[in-house]
């Protein structure tokens, strides 16, 4: 991960190997597609801000049952492997608030065709645990309505 230079909050090497942690489990459900496992890491409702096709800002708040909903539909059947490549920058406002920037190559394993990703997370944390409470990414506006 790259950390920013230090202006506001510093994160601890723990706080920042939590953060790792938190994706790569995260990383892991989505490669298997347990649509489940991965709501279990999120807050509810859970904000999305994203564009859409007319290329309009959008927003939307989504219950568990919505992501799961959506997200099953969007990752598809699970008959090919996906594997996720990223560099992550986390910005941490505070011991218990980050915002995560992500650049990423998902491949589907079975043909071998990638697409990149550029999106960001904002994550709480609550008991000691992470969980992601708002999802940023273009291209998701038409599914938002």
């Amino acid at each position: 991960m790259t950390v920013l230079p230090d202006t506001g909050y510093t994160p601890t090497p723990g706080e920042l190997a939590s953060i790792e942690a938190w994706f790569a489990a995260y990383d892991a459900h989505s490669a298997k597609r347990e649509v489940e496992r991965m709501a279990d890491l999120a807050v509810f409702p859970l904000n999305l801000v994203s564009d859409d096709s007319a290329g309009n800002g959008a927003s939307a708040q989504w219950d568990r049952q919505q992501f799961i909903e959506t997200m099953g539909q969007v990752m598809g059947d699970g008959r090919d492997d996906i594997t996720f490549e990223s560099t992550r920058t986390p910005v941490f406002l505070s011991p218990a608030m980050a915002v995560v920037f992500t650049d990423s190559t998902m491949t589907m394993t079975m043909d071998g065709q990638t697409q990149q990703l550029r999106y960001a997370d904002i994550l709480i944390r609550r008991d000691g645990t992470w969980a992601f409470q708002t999802m940023l990414q273009g291209g998701w506006g038409d599914n938002l309505r």
